[in-house]
Protein backbone atom coordinates (compact mmCIF):
# COMPACT_ATOMS: atom_id res chain seq x y z
CA UNK A 1 0.00 0.00 0.00
CA UNK A 2 1.38 3.66 -0.75
CA UNK A 3 -0.08 6.42 1.13
CA UNK A 4 -0.68 9.19 -1.42
CA UNK A 5 -2.18 11.42 1.58
CA UNK A 6 -3.77 15.07 0.57
CA UNK A 7 -3.91 15.66 4.44
CA UNK A 8 -1.62 14.87 7.75
CA UNK A 9 -2.50 13.09 10.96
CA UNK A 10 -3.98 14.78 13.21
CA UNK A 11 -5.61 17.51 10.67
CA UNK A 12 -8.60 18.91 12.13
CA UNK A 13 -11.48 19.14 9.47
CA UNK A 14 -14.56 21.18 10.34
CA UNK A 15 -18.20 19.75 11.47
CA UNK A 16 -19.78 20.69 8.65
CA UNK A 17 -17.15 20.27 5.33
CA UNK A 18 -16.02 16.88 3.74
CA UNK A 19 -15.09 16.95 0.33
CA UNK A 20 -14.12 13.32 -1.09
CA UNK A 21 -13.00 14.40 -4.49
CA UNK A 22 -10.17 16.69 -2.90
CA UNK A 23 -9.18 14.01 0.05
CA UNK A 24 -8.82 10.94 -2.04
CA UNK A 25 -6.85 11.42 -5.39
CA UNK A 26 -8.98 10.24 -8.54
CA UNK A 27 -12.10 9.90 -6.82
CA UNK A 28 -14.98 11.62 -8.37
CA UNK A 29 -17.92 12.00 -6.88
CA UNK A 30 -21.30 10.66 -7.78
CA UNK A 31 -23.75 13.46 -9.52
CA UNK A 32 -26.96 12.60 -7.80
CA UNK A 33 -31.08 13.51 -9.66
CA UNK A 34 -32.00 17.31 -8.97
CA UNK A 35 -35.98 16.22 -8.75
CA UNK A 36 -37.72 13.86 -6.88
CA UNK A 37 -38.11 10.71 -8.01
CA UNK A 38 -41.67 8.77 -8.76
CA UNK A 39 -42.71 5.57 -7.27
CA UNK A 40 -41.20 3.88 -10.32
CA UNK A 41 -37.71 5.44 -9.88
CA UNK A 42 -37.43 4.37 -6.17
CA UNK A 43 -38.81 0.54 -6.92
CA UNK A 44 -35.76 -0.07 -9.18
CA UNK A 45 -33.22 1.87 -7.04
CA UNK A 46 -34.35 -0.15 -4.25
CA UNK A 47 -34.12 -3.26 -5.81
CA UNK A 48 -30.56 -2.55 -7.57
CA UNK A 49 -29.64 -1.37 -3.83
CA UNK A 50 -30.55 -4.79 -1.81
CA UNK A 51 -29.98 -7.36 -4.98
CA UNK A 52 -26.73 -8.64 -6.79
CA UNK A 53 -25.30 -11.20 -8.41
CA UNK A 54 -22.22 -11.62 -9.95
CA UNK A 55 -21.66 -12.61 -13.58
CA UNK A 56 -18.44 -14.89 -12.51
CA UNK A 57 -19.59 -18.60 -13.11
CA UNK A 58 -18.45 -20.60 -10.43
CA UNK A 59 -16.69 -20.71 -6.96
CA UNK A 60 -14.97 -16.98 -5.66
CA UNK A 61 -12.11 -17.85 -4.09
CA UNK A 62 -11.57 -15.54 -1.06
CA UNK A 63 -8.52 -13.46 -1.43
CA UNK A 64 -8.10 -13.95 -5.54
CA UNK A 65 -7.95 -11.16 -7.73
CA UNK A 66 -11.69 -12.24 -8.92
CA UNK A 67 -12.92 -11.76 -5.01
CA UNK A 68 -11.56 -8.16 -4.59
CA UNK A 69 -12.81 -7.43 -8.08
CA UNK A 70 -16.54 -8.39 -7.42
CA UNK A 71 -16.55 -7.02 -3.68
CA UNK A 72 -15.55 -3.85 -5.23
CA UNK A 73 -18.13 -4.21 -8.54
CA UNK A 74 -20.68 -5.08 -5.74
CA UNK A 75 -20.27 -2.17 -3.80
CA UNK A 76 -20.52 0.22 -6.93
CA UNK A 77 -23.43 -1.75 -8.75
CA UNK A 78 -25.49 -0.86 -5.54
CA UNK A 79 -25.52 2.43 -5.24
CA UNK A 80 -28.35 4.44 -4.35
CA UNK A 81 -28.98 7.69 -6.09
CA UNK A 82 -31.10 9.24 -3.34
CA UNK A 83 -30.28 12.85 -2.63
CA UNK A 84 -31.03 14.12 0.75
CA UNK A 85 -32.53 17.09 0.17
CA UNK A 86 -35.65 15.76 -1.83
CA UNK A 87 -36.17 13.29 1.11
CA UNK A 88 -39.53 13.51 2.04
CA UNK A 89 -40.21 13.82 6.22
CA UNK A 90 -43.86 13.72 6.84
CA UNK A 91 -45.35 16.13 9.26
CA UNK A 92 -45.56 14.42 12.78
CA UNK A 93 -48.23 15.15 15.47
CA UNK A 94 -46.90 16.41 18.79
CA UNK A 95 -46.47 13.07 20.36
CA UNK A 96 -44.77 11.04 17.74
CA UNK A 97 -42.29 14.29 17.46
CA UNK A 98 -41.60 14.03 20.97
CA UNK A 99 -40.82 10.40 20.94
CA UNK A 100 -38.02 10.86 18.15
CA UNK A 101 -36.85 14.02 20.23
CA UNK A 102 -36.12 12.14 23.12
CA UNK A 103 -34.44 8.96 21.48
CA UNK A 104 -31.20 8.81 23.46
CA UNK A 105 -29.51 8.57 19.76
CA UNK A 106 -29.32 11.33 17.63
CA UNK A 107 -25.40 13.46 19.14
CA UNK A 108 -23.55 10.35 18.94
CA UNK A 109 -25.19 9.12 15.22
CA UNK A 110 -24.37 12.20 13.86
CA UNK A 111 -20.73 12.64 14.88
CA UNK A 112 -20.15 8.64 14.42
CA UNK A 113 -21.11 9.23 10.59
CA UNK A 114 -18.76 12.81 11.04
CA UNK A 115 -15.87 10.18 11.89
CA UNK A 116 -16.57 7.18 9.85
CA UNK A 117 -16.51 9.51 6.83
CA UNK A 118 -12.93 10.88 7.42
CA UNK A 119 -11.87 7.56 8.67
CA UNK A 120 -12.90 5.85 5.23
CA UNK A 121 -11.37 8.56 3.24
CA UNK A 122 -7.86 8.22 4.95
CA UNK A 123 -8.07 4.39 4.21
CA UNK A 124 -9.05 4.69 0.64
CA UNK A 125 -5.96 7.07 0.10
CA UNK A 126 -4.04 4.19 1.18
CA UNK A 127 -5.12 2.08 -1.41
CA UNK A 128 -2.96 1.76 -4.87
CA UNK A 129 -5.40 -0.74 -6.44
CA UNK A 130 -7.98 1.83 -8.52
CA UNK A 131 -11.03 -0.90 -7.83
CA UNK A 132 -10.05 -0.72 -4.17
CA UNK A 133 -9.68 3.00 -3.47
CA UNK A 134 -12.68 4.01 -5.21
CA UNK A 135 -14.86 1.50 -3.25
CA UNK A 136 -13.14 2.72 -0.11
CA UNK A 137 -13.61 6.44 -1.44
CA UNK A 138 -17.40 5.71 -2.18
CA UNK A 139 -18.19 4.27 1.12
CA UNK A 140 -16.30 7.57 2.68
CA UNK A 141 -18.96 9.31 0.67
CA UNK A 142 -21.84 7.36 1.66
CA UNK A 143 -21.19 8.25 5.06
CA UNK A 144 -21.17 12.01 4.77
CA UNK A 145 -24.39 11.58 3.00
CA UNK A 146 -25.99 9.80 5.90
CA UNK A 147 -24.53 12.44 8.13
CA UNK A 148 -26.68 14.97 5.36
CA UNK A 149 -29.67 12.89 5.96
CA UNK A 150 -29.57 13.06 10.05
CA UNK A 151 -28.38 16.47 10.06
CA UNK A 152 -31.75 16.94 8.22
CA UNK A 153 -33.97 15.12 10.32
CA UNK A 154 -32.88 16.44 13.45
CA UNK A 155 -33.25 20.22 11.79
CA UNK A 156 -36.96 18.84 10.54
CA UNK A 157 -38.37 18.08 14.00
CA UNK A 158 -36.38 20.40 16.45
CA UNK A 159 -33.97 17.63 17.82
CA UNK A 160 -31.21 20.06 20.12
CA UNK A 161 -27.16 18.99 19.30
CA UNK A 162 -24.68 19.47 21.06
CA UNK A 163 -21.80 21.49 18.90
CA UNK A 164 -19.93 19.11 17.19
CA UNK A 165 -16.02 19.40 17.30
CA UNK A 166 -13.61 19.67 14.34
CA UNK A 167 -12.95 16.08 13.05
CA UNK A 168 -9.48 14.93 13.19
CA UNK A 169 -7.97 13.10 10.51
CA UNK A 170 -6.65 9.96 11.16
CA UNK A 171 -2.99 9.06 12.05
CA UNK A 172 -3.59 5.33 12.23
CA UNK A 173 -5.27 4.58 9.13
CA UNK A 174 -6.21 0.85 9.31
CA UNK A 175 -6.54 1.10 12.89
CA UNK A 176 -9.50 3.40 11.84
CA UNK A 177 -10.65 1.80 9.34
CA UNK A 178 -10.71 -1.35 11.60
CA UNK A 179 -12.30 0.76 14.59
CA UNK A 180 -15.44 1.63 12.44
CA UNK A 181 -15.61 -1.12 10.45
CA UNK A 182 -16.25 -3.83 13.42
CA UNK A 183 -18.34 -0.88 14.81
CA UNK A 184 -20.64 -0.58 12.06
CA UNK A 185 -20.91 -4.47 11.98
CA UNK A 186 -22.12 -4.35 15.79
CA UNK A 187 -24.30 -1.45 15.48
CA UNK A 188 -25.87 -2.07 12.38
CA UNK A 189 -26.56 -5.57 13.45
CA UNK A 190 -28.78 -4.23 16.61
CA UNK A 191 -29.79 -1.10 14.42
CA UNK A 192 -31.77 -3.99 11.94
CA UNK A 193 -33.42 -5.27 14.35
CA UNK A 194 -34.85 -1.80 16.25
CA UNK A 195 -35.64 -0.54 12.74
CA UNK A 196 -38.15 -3.56 12.14
CA UNK A 197 -39.44 -3.31 15.84
CA UNK A 198 -39.97 0.51 14.85
CA UNK A 199 -42.06 -0.54 12.22
CA UNK A 200 -44.14 -2.83 13.59
CA UNK A 201 -45.11 -1.11 16.43
CA UNK A 202 -46.56 1.55 14.31
CA UNK A 203 -45.74 4.03 16.66
CA UNK A 204 -44.32 5.76 13.95
CA UNK A 205 -45.59 7.13 10.52
CA UNK A 206 -45.11 4.77 7.20
CA UNK A 207 -43.29 7.12 5.65
CA UNK A 208 -41.06 8.67 8.05
CA UNK A 209 -39.74 4.22 8.06
CA UNK A 210 -39.77 4.34 4.02
CA UNK A 211 -37.76 7.45 3.89
CA UNK A 212 -35.35 6.69 6.25
CA UNK A 213 -34.72 2.77 4.86
CA UNK A 214 -32.00 3.33 2.32
CA UNK A 215 -30.19 4.58 4.67
CA UNK A 216 -30.60 1.24 7.03
CA UNK A 217 -29.75 -1.10 3.81
CA UNK A 218 -26.63 1.22 2.76
CA UNK A 219 -25.07 0.14 6.24
CA UNK A 220 -25.63 -3.68 5.00
CA UNK A 221 -23.97 -2.84 1.83
CA UNK A 222 -21.13 -0.74 4.03
CA UNK A 223 -20.70 -3.95 6.44
CA UNK A 224 -20.68 -5.99 3.50
CA UNK A 225 -17.93 -4.52 1.80
CA UNK A 226 -15.57 -4.27 4.98
CA UNK A 227 -15.90 -8.16 5.62
CA UNK A 228 -14.89 -8.64 2.55
CA UNK A 229 -11.89 -6.61 2.21
CA UNK A 230 -11.33 -8.54 5.69
CA UNK A 231 -11.42 -12.10 5.23
CA UNK A 232 -9.55 -10.61 1.28
CA UNK A 233 -6.44 -9.42 2.66
CA UNK A 234 -6.45 -11.70 5.48
CA UNK A 235 -6.10 -14.66 2.51
CA UNK A 236 -3.67 -12.71 0.93
CA UNK A 237 -0.97 -12.82 4.19
CA UNK A 238 2.25 -14.46 5.22
CA UNK A 239 1.65 -16.76 8.32
CA UNK A 240 3.38 -14.09 10.51
CA UNK A 241 2.00 -11.30 8.75
CA UNK A 242 -1.49 -12.38 9.43
CA UNK A 243 -0.58 -13.05 13.44
CA UNK A 244 0.36 -9.48 13.29
CA UNK A 245 -2.90 -9.11 11.89
CA UNK A 246 -4.99 -11.02 14.36
CA UNK A 247 -3.42 -9.21 17.23
CA UNK A 248 -4.18 -5.55 15.91
CA UNK A 249 -7.62 -7.44 14.97
CA UNK A 250 -7.66 -8.65 18.53
CA UNK A 251 -6.92 -5.12 20.15
CA UNK A 252 -9.85 -3.47 17.99
CA UNK A 253 -12.06 -5.96 19.57
CA UNK A 254 -11.15 -4.94 23.17
CA UNK A 255 -11.26 -1.67 22.61
CA UNK A 256 -14.49 -1.68 21.22
CA UNK A 257 -15.88 -4.21 24.53
CA UNK A 258 -14.04 -1.23 26.31
CA UNK A 259 -15.87 1.61 24.99
CA UNK A 260 -19.35 0.22 24.80
CA UNK A 261 -18.74 -0.68 28.57
CA UNK A 262 -18.40 3.04 29.77
CA UNK A 263 -14.62 3.12 30.70
CA UNK A 264 -13.75 4.61 28.02
CA UNK A 265 -15.48 7.59 27.71
CA UNK A 266 -14.75 10.99 26.22
CA UNK A 267 -14.55 13.39 29.34
CA UNK A 268 -15.59 17.37 29.11
CA UNK A 269 -14.99 20.19 31.59
CA UNK A 270 -18.86 18.71 32.74
CA UNK A 271 -18.37 14.93 33.49
CA UNK A 272 -19.13 12.38 30.57
CA UNK A 273 -20.09 13.81 27.41
CA UNK A 274 -23.88 13.88 26.60
CA UNK A 275 -23.16 11.98 23.22
CA UNK A 276 -21.29 9.17 25.25
CA UNK A 277 -24.47 8.92 27.74
CA UNK A 278 -26.19 8.51 24.93
CA UNK A 279 -24.48 5.22 23.66
CA UNK A 280 -24.63 3.28 26.26
CA UNK A 281 -27.50 1.15 26.90
CA UNK A 282 -29.12 1.96 23.82
CA UNK A 283 -30.39 -0.93 22.37
CA UNK A 284 -32.19 -2.22 25.29
CA UNK A 285 -33.39 1.05 26.25
CA UNK A 286 -33.89 2.16 22.47
CA UNK A 287 -35.85 -0.80 21.98
CA UNK A 288 -38.40 0.13 24.63
CA UNK A 289 -38.64 4.28 22.98
CA UNK A 290 -39.69 1.93 19.64
CA UNK A 291 -42.07 -0.43 20.45
CA UNK A 292 -45.33 -0.54 21.58
CA UNK A 293 -45.80 -2.19 25.25
CA UNK A 294 -42.06 -2.94 25.48
CA UNK A 295 -40.47 -5.90 23.82
CA UNK A 296 -38.32 -8.72 25.59
CA UNK A 297 -34.53 -9.47 25.34
CA UNK A 298 -34.82 -12.99 24.06
CA UNK A 299 -37.75 -11.21 21.28
CA UNK A 300 -35.38 -8.60 20.49
CA UNK A 301 -32.41 -10.48 19.28
CA UNK A 302 -34.22 -13.08 17.64
CA UNK A 303 -35.90 -10.19 15.20
CA UNK A 304 -32.08 -8.96 14.94
CA UNK A 305 -31.23 -12.08 13.86
CA UNK A 306 -34.27 -12.51 11.43
CA UNK A 307 -33.88 -9.00 10.41
CA UNK A 308 -29.53 -9.52 9.73
CA UNK A 309 -30.45 -12.49 7.26
CA UNK A 310 -33.12 -10.96 5.42
CA UNK A 311 -31.27 -7.70 4.43
CA UNK A 312 -27.97 -9.98 3.18
CA UNK A 313 -30.23 -12.49 1.48
CA UNK A 314 -29.74 -10.74 -1.97
CA UNK A 315 -26.36 -10.33 -1.91
CA UNK A 316 -24.22 -13.37 -4.19
CA UNK A 317 -23.90 -16.22 -1.60
CA UNK A 318 -20.26 -16.78 -2.62
CA UNK A 319 -19.57 -13.00 -0.76
CA UNK A 320 -17.80 -13.45 2.58
CA UNK A 321 -20.86 -12.13 5.04
CA UNK A 322 -20.06 -10.65 8.77
CA UNK A 323 -20.43 -13.36 11.30
CA UNK A 324 -18.90 -12.59 14.47
CA UNK A 325 -22.48 -10.83 16.19
CA UNK A 326 -25.04 -13.15 14.54
CA UNK A 327 -22.74 -16.19 15.88
CA UNK A 328 -22.48 -14.42 19.55
CA UNK A 329 -26.37 -13.94 19.58
CA UNK A 330 -27.42 -17.16 18.38
CA UNK A 331 -25.31 -19.04 20.72
CA UNK A 332 -26.67 -16.82 24.28
CA UNK A 333 -30.45 -17.19 22.56
CA UNK A 334 -29.70 -20.71 23.66
CA UNK A 335 -29.63 -19.94 27.17
CA UNK A 336 -32.52 -17.20 27.05
CA UNK A 337 -36.26 -18.44 27.47
CA UNK A 338 -38.71 -16.74 25.80
CA UNK A 339 -41.14 -14.72 27.39
CA UNK A 340 -44.95 -15.68 28.28
CA UNK A 341 -47.56 -14.26 26.05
Amino acid sequence: MRSPLPMQADDAVDAASFDAEALVPGFIELRLPLDPPDAAMLARADRTMRVWQSDVSGPITIGSDIHKREMCRMFRDTFNPYRPSVLAWPNLDAATRDKIVSLPIWDIAVQTEGKARLRMAAFACMQSDLDLRHAFALNAWEESRHKDVLTRLVETYGVALEPESPYVYPGRATWAYLVTGYSECIDSFFAFGLFDVARRSGLFPAELIETFEPVIQEECRHILLFANWIAWYRAKLSWLARLRFELEVAGVWIFLVWERIGIARAIDGNGPSRAHRQDNNFTVSGAQSVSNGGIALHELMTICIAENDRRFAGYDARLARPVTMPKIVRFALRFMRPRAR
